[in-house]
């Protein structure tokens, strides 16, 4: 055998290695856990998963924890582009801490931004008080027939818990991509004629899209699984702020194995759905920036 038909079967050889190192490791962590969830619905009856999946708890659940998570996710699409070009293009003291602290969400555990939003938002806390009944603002509301604003355990709270820990992706997908855009190209629009609503619709809009539709779909997915901080602040009021991640953990308190794994199956299966439209998505702006 010659040292090149040596050199290529080793070649080989450590390629297998890798991607069965790979496999294994994805079929682990991603693959085998999935194929349990299913294993342990299938327990029970096909009538008994249609009941658990349907019960009108799991339905509202369902409303509020994708409803909140597109609002959340829309929210972030607009001010993480905002954030995104002010820490691109502009120069200011403590900019360097305000692009650090945009990647906390990803750090801070959930425990500590859920009793943290509380005690800032919460009533009592250091803005809610302000809204609470017998002060101006909560007094002034009562007289245009909003008899109590609460920032948590509330719809809002939800939304505000998903906003916060999705923060980050819209951010740090847009931000390379305006980086990449040379001022020069912006100049030369304003030369032409241009004003600045033009100059970004029509010149640096078409160009960051992909990275605004990948940082939308990221951060979707992730409100969607949001538990921790949600778990917090939202109170978990069944038909009214109680997501489908404590809802379904609720049904692990009770020992029903088989209806939590069969609601966390149905969120999974939405939010695949979800993700492969997203991406079909990505693939069409991608062609249409092209």
């Amino acid at each position: 055998m010659s040292a090149i038909s040596v050199a290529v079967s080793h070649q080989r050889f450590h390629r297998s290695l890798i991607q069965g190192l790979a496999l294994t490791y994805i079929s682990f962590i991603v693959i085998l856990p999935l194929g349990v969830i299913f294993l342990e619905a299938a327990k029970s009856s096909w009538t008994e998963l249609w009941q658990v999946i349907t019960a009108p708890p799991a339905v509202a659940a369902y409303k509020l924890s994708f409803s909140a998570a597109l609002l959340a996710a829309l929210i972030n699409s607009v001010f993480g582009v905002i954030l995104a070009w002010i820490l691109v293009r502009y120069e200011f003291p403590g900019k360097r801490l305000a692009d650090g602290l945009v990647d906390l969400p990803f750090a801070m555990p959930a425990v500590v931004a859920g009793i943290a939003l509380l005690s800032v938002y919460g009533s009592g806390g250091v803005i809610g008080q302000y809204l609470d009944p017998g002060t101006f603002l909560g007094d002034s509301l009562r007289l245009l027939g909003i008899e109590q604003v609460n920032l948590t355990s509330s719809v809002i709270g939800v939304v505000f818990a998903k906003v916060f820990v999705t923060l980050p992706f819209v951010v740090r997908t847009v931000q390379p991509v305006l980086m990449e855009i040379e001022p020069e190209i912006e100049e030369a629009a304003y030369i032409l004629g241009a004003d600045s609503w033009q100059t970004f619709w029509r010149v640096i809009f078409p160009q960051i899209l992909p990275a605004i539709i990948t940082g939308f779909s990221l951060a979707f997915a992730r409100a969607i699984g949001e538990y921790g901080v949600v778990l917090i602040i939202s109170g978990n009021i069944p038909y009214e702020t109680m997501i489908t991640s404590v809802y379904i953990y609720r049904r692990l308190e009770q020992y029903d194995y088989s209806g939590a794994t069969a609601v966390a199956i149905v969120l999974l299966m939405i939010s695949m759905v979800i993700l492969i439209c997203t991406n079909l998505l990505q693939l069409w702006s991608r062609r249409y920036e092209a």
